[in-house]
């Protein structure tokens, strides 16, 4: 049973890791937006850190089990009991944060609207991922449609034009595919000479709240997977006790000799 648990913190350590490295090279939904923000990088480095600690402690534990070696079991031990406090430290932050958290979030958003060029290939992954997001939440613009008018860019244009993300009707969506269309639309309308917000045919609501009630849902997936990562780090770290319990410390025949 020992080694089982041993075995399954690297498991989970696997799934730390690799989730760290999924925030940090995701190119295909909103996490990507996110890519700018500092506490976000500074998050998938700890994940990235914790999940290799956790699986190489994870594997030191099989050996400390396996040839009954106290010293390695010590060490599994006060490593998983150091990882603890980290996760826990690390809730703590991120609770009493949050607030600053989705300010930075907001910021990051605007200044991508605000910034937002077609023409801007070195940015096109990051406003193509955008676009993503407004077309299948059905929303536009950060608080409101209205975001988009601080885009010079757009407001610029002497003809009715809009993100084509943001169109309300059926062919903002492509049918073959099912492709999103990006960058800006234009309506050609002679009786205007100007780039009226009143005239575009998009949808009105901000993605403000849909998106942070998507990161909190998957906020709660990530939650569950740390709590199950605690739950295995207790378990290891009772199971490490016993074993060294039933470790006389004077049987040296058991320690590897070089």
């Amino acid at each position: 049973m020992a080694m089982s648990s041993h075995k399954f913190a690297t498991i989970l350590g696997a799934v730390i890791l690799g989730f760290g490295i999924w925030i940090l090279a995701d190119r295909s939904s909103f996490i990507s937006v996110l890519q700018t923000s500092n506490n976000l990088k500074i998050g998938a480095y700890v994940f990235i850190g914790v999940g290799a600690v956790t699986m190489i402690m994870g594997f030191l534990g099989c050996i400390g089990a396996v040839n009954e070696i106290r010293c390695l079991l010590g060490l599994y031990f006060t490593a998983l009991l150091l990882i603890l406090v980290a996760q826990v430290t690390a809730g703590v932050l991120v609770y009493f944060h949050k607030d600053k958290v989705k300010e930075e979030m907001s910021t990051i958003v605007n200044n991508l609207i605000l910034n937002y060029d077609p023409d801007n290939y070195q940015q096109a992954a990051v406003q193509e991922t955008w676009d993503y997001v407004q077309s299948q939440v059905k929303c536009c613009g950060w608080t409101s449609y209205l975001n988009w008018t601080e885009n010079i860019n757009l407001m610029n244009r002497t003809v009715t034009t809009y993100p084509c993300s943001c169109n309300n009707e059926s062919f903002s969506v492509m049918e073959e595919g099912n492709v999103i269309k990006n960058g800006f639309c234009e309506i050609f309308n002679n009786t205007q000479s100007n780039n009226d917000p009143k005239d575009w045919p998009v949808y009105t609501e901000g993605c403000m709240e849909k998106v942070q009630m998507w990161l909190q849902d998957n906020l709660g997936i990530i939650l569950g997977v740390c709590i199950g990562v605690a739950v295995i780090e207790l378990l290891g770290m009772m199971l490490s006790i016993c074993l060294c319990r039933h470790i006389h410390s004077e049987d040296y025949s058991k320690v590897p000799k070089y």
